[in-house]
């Protein structure tokens, strides 16, 4: 917090440094849990701790428009499953001697992608996410049920995702419990500076936390965020090691816990130069 370009703005920073930590799971503290965000733009003071996780709006079909962009307590089904018609691959040869026949294959693609939406529907969620792509037929799909939906997610935002939210990533559309799905207190896709983010807040199992840092050039917030993970790095050190090394010249004066104020002793005065020094230069 030394750092000059975020010194005027130390308590705002600590606090919320602390925060992020202690929101952590206090038995493994895997600080890369926290994840930070950075949108040019705005002040400093403009940055905050998002309880869950936020995360760039990806890719969006047509039809995107048309879902709800707020819930309140919605259920979150987090899956590793591509909702999305494939062409067929190079080379593929399919013979048939009647166009029924042709169309039967037709009707078997899409049979089984609506069996999978149908499935994701059944299962109550408002929100779904996937690392694999969600085509415009799932997107206009999820639409017409007011279902947001999400694509192409990255990895390490899905996971945490799930530390947030709770349940788990699904790799197949069948048998999905309501264990396995996740829940948040609220969602919300929401402008931040130039970007759109997804705000998953109020998750009663967070485990994880996002920082959003504002700043007026990338550089600049490139630099808060190196003071704020050697920040962060402190505080996780002092939770997991609580016991506290005296320093400073304690030990000398520990030696010799009554010394004289004015003292002829050049001894005894030598112990007091190093908390005189400090306690000087700190005012």
């Amino acid at each position: 917090m030394s750092s000059k370009l975020i010194h005027s703005q130390t308590p705002f920073f600590a606090q919320m440094v602390v925060d992020a930590v202690l929101s952590l799971d206090q038995d493994v503290l895997d600080e890369s849990l926290i994840g930070v965000k950075k949108i040019p733009g705005g002040g400093m003071q403009d940055s905050q701790l998002i309880r869950g996780v936020a995360f760039k709006k990806t890719f969006a079909y047509a039809g995107f428009e048309q879902q709800p962009k707020s819930f309140v307590d919605p259920k979150v089904l987090c899956l590793n499953v591509e909702l999305e018609l494939k062409a067929e691959k190079d080379n593929a040869e399919i013979r048939v001697n009647e166009v029924s026949e042709y169309q039967a294959i037709v009707d078997a693609e899409w049979s089984i992608i609506y069996r999978k939406l149908e499935a994701i529907v059944s299962t109550g969620a408002k929100v779904v996410l996937s690392k694999l792509p969600i085509g415009d037929l799932a997107t206009q799909y999820f639409a017409d049920r007011d279902i947001f939906c999400a694509g192409r997610v990255t990895a390490d935002d899905l996971k945490r995702v799930v530390q947030a939210v709770g349940g788990s990533i699904q790799s197949t559309t069948s048998d999905i419990e309501p264990h396995h799905l996740g829940q948040c207190g609220r969602f919300e896709e929401k402008q931040i500076g130039g970007e759109r983010f997804n705000l998953f807040e109020d998750c009663k199992k967070a485990k994880t936390c996002t920082l959003i840092l504002r700043g007026g050039a990338e550089q600049f917030i490139a630099e808060v965020e190196r003071s704020l993970h050697d920040s962060i790095m402190i505080v996780k050190r002092a939770i997991q090691n609580n016991h506290v090394v005296a320093g400073g010249g304690a030990c000398e004066v520990g030696h010799h816990p009554h010394p004289p104020i004015t003292s002829t002793n050049s001894t005894d005065g030598d112990f007091e130069i190093p908390p005189r020094s400090l306690a000087y230069n700190h005012g």
